[in-house]
């Protein structure tokens, strides 16, 4: 089972940038579709954006579309969010999550489409 830990969050201004980090290991990273979800105060959990396996397809949440960019380097074992034009009301805790099932190369990303998940990673974005 894939074990995932995110850094990278903090304090920020609004229109500012922060490059969220998701560093796996315990399973063969390369196989699994990985995705960003976000959990603001008081809210559901919300798709950001996924990326395939292959790396070849991206995916975003509309709200975030433009602005967020999702990436992988597979020989790091690591999956990034960069996040530009910062709103507030991206304020949320981010995770990372691996696709429950290998090769999953879906164009859908329901929660349920994920197993790992790492601890999450604070972004707070000030007025």
């Amino acid at each position: 089972q894939v074990q995932l830990v995110e850094s990278g969050g903090g304090l920020v201004q609004a229109g500012g940038s922060l490059r969220l980090s998701c560093a796996a290991s315990g399973g063969t990273f390369s196989v699994y579709d990985m995705g960003w979800i976000r959990q603001a105060p008081g809210k559901d959990r919300e798709f950001v954006a996924a990326i395939s396996w292959r790396a070849d397809n991206t995916y975003y949440a509309d709200s975030v579309k433009g602005r967020f960019t999702i990436s992988r380097d597979n020989a790091r074992n690591t999956v990034y969010l960069q996040m530009n034009s910062l709103k507030p009301e991206d304020t949320a805790v981010y995770y990372c999550a691996a696709s429950a099932r290998p090769f999953y190369s879906g164009g859908d990303y329901p929660l349920s489409a994920f197993g790992s998940w790492g601890q999450g990673t604070q972004v707070t974005v000030s007025s």
